[in-house]
């Protein structure tokens, strides 16, 4: 693996000192070990090293930064519990981070009309266990919900295994308190599901913090479902298990959840966490239904029916809610586990049309045999959002290219079949060198005039999502163009 020196940059005496007139030294930190905790987020291949961390607790802290750092042009990066596997929340090497944890309250839940308002730094469990007592919950449940934050979900528009029936987190933000890139403090929506004008916050979700930063949130809370139905199937290919999931769409039934997993990713999380597979499944089907008793039981029966149909070899019910957390824990884990299997690896977040998804899943089995580079797949079926692992060796020479040539071609496989180059883990620097495939000039211009408005210096989270003549489009699959001036390091 290939390891460069990282560009030291002088520190600006001036702006650090301008820093600590408004945060004591326990929430500013600029030596070489605390700067080392923030240098890489969930994707661990990159790691850069910012001038300094700050860790605001009102909101006022969070402006006066900002307005700070547009004064001095000081590129910043928000970040939450860096979970981001796109390196959304890599740092900038001449910039600060913004480090939203302790910004993490529940200021208000309403139960009457099933709203909550928090603050980014909030966990999205902690969201729904406080929720809880009313008979409510944050539908959102990304993998590593116990740990991901609200600020996070917002960015990259998180979805989750039961997305395919309450939707993106997109589907659950009313409103927010937003500082754009100039410092400047825009209330966005409200609590109301209805609004007038345009959606400005929709613009804002899924922009990946290149717009602003997030200070306050207004989530929709739902009804904890009264009942539920699990059932893990296992097939002898994931093809197989495909069909399955086509002709349960197919027969008008819409699940909370369906997940695939191969027989990688089950192994996975056998050993991670002892989950347990039928025998001899090459791929196993997670289906959940919920909603009222009566609801659950009608489609239940239907599911059946549809099942009866499909060339299952094994059929595993949840028989209480311990026996279907722990299928749930089984699936959640896979990221995590694949750790066991492999000391490295890459995760991608394709999408493809659903009637494709057998073609896009021989197109990886392909790439893989033919790079020799082991993938374990495990996706969220029902919206064909694919999450191959793509493992390797870091320590081997070569391995981390090979595994980037992999994840290269599966995001080109993705666009080639009229799909996305991401679902929730967003572009951040990983994919944007794709972002001219996806999406025509004008388009791309759109956007970029749009960040203009709000961020007339670029500097909210500065080198993400887009490539452009200033900062050439990121590229795992070769040398990083910031490799090339020796400020991004690989590990």
């Amino acid at each position: 693996m290939q390891t460069l020196v990282p560009k030291q940059v002088e520190i600006d005496s001036a702006f650090i000192r301008s820093l600590s007139d408004f945060f004591p030294s326990d929430r500013l930190h600029t030596s070489a070990s605390q700067l080392a905790v923030f240098a890489s987020d969930g994707l661990t291949a990159f790691s850069v090293q910012p001038r300094a961390i700050v860790v605001p607790i009102t909101e006022q802290e969070l402006v006066q930064t900002i307005q700070l750092c547009c004064k001095h042009a000081v590129p910043f990066v928000a970040r939450g519990s860096g979970t981001s596997l796109s390196g959304g929340s890599l740092p900038h090497a001449d910039g600060i981070v913004i480090a939203l944890n302790r910004m993490n309250r529940i200021l208000h839940i309403d139960p009457i009309d099933c709203t909550a308002v928090v603050q980014p730094g909030a966990i999205n469990l902690a969201v729904s266990r406080a929720a809880e007592e009313y008979g409510l919950h944050f539908a959102p449940d990304p993998s590593s919900q116990q740990v991901c934050t609200i600020g996070g979900n917002v960015a990259f528009n998180a979805g989750g295994a039961h997305c395919l029936k309450y939707g993106m987190t997109s589907n659950h933000i009313l409103g927010m308190r937003v500082v754009l890139g100039d410092g400047t403090v825009v209330v966005t929506g409200s609590a109301s599901i209805e609004s007038i004008g345009p959606d400005l916050t929709g613009l804002i979700v899924g922009s990946e913090g290149t717009l602003g930063v997030v200070s306050e949130i207004t989530v929709r809370l739902m009804p904890r479902p009264e009942s539920y139905f699990t059932v893990m199937l296992g097939y002898a290919s994931v093809e197989e298990a495909g069909d399955a999931v086509s002709a349960i769409i197919e027969a008008g039934i819409l699940p909370a959840a369906m997940e695939i997993m191969d027989r990688v990713s089950m192994k996975a999380a056998e050993a991670g966490v002892g989950a347990h597979y039928p025998e001899g499944a090459e791929a196993v089907l997670i289906v959940e239904l919920d909603g009222t008793r009566w609801q659950v039981e009608e489609e239940r029966q239907q599911l059946e029916q549809v099942l009866e149909r499909t060339n299952r070899i094994a059929t595993e019910i949840a028989h209480s809610a311990e026996e279907r957390m722990l299928i749930w824990k089984g699936r959640k884990s896979v990221f995590s586990a694949v750790g066991r299997l492999s000391p490295d690896f890459i995760v991608q977040d394709g999408v493809v049309p659903r009637n494709r998804l057998g073609l896009a899943l021989r197109e990886i089995a392909a790439i893989s045999q033919a790079f020799g580079v082991p993938v374990a797949n495990v996706f969220h079926a029902g919206d064909g959002n694919l999450h191959p692992l793509i493992m390797f060796d870091g320590r081997v020479a070569g391995a981390l290219e090979r595994a980037e040539q992999v994840a290269a071609r599966i995001v080109q496989v993705c666009i080639d079949l009229g799909g996305s180059i991401t679902g929730e883990h967003g572009v951040g620097m990983e994919k944007r060198s794709f972002m001219n495939a996806m999406f025509d000039d004008p388009s791309l211009d759109l956007m970029h005039r749009i960040r203009m408005a709000c961020d007339p210096k670029l500097i909210a989270n500065r080198d993400k999502m887009f490539p452009s003549a200033d900062a050439p489009a990121m590229s795992m699959y070769g040398l990083h163009p910031l490799e090339q001036a020796g400020i991004v390091s690989r590990e």
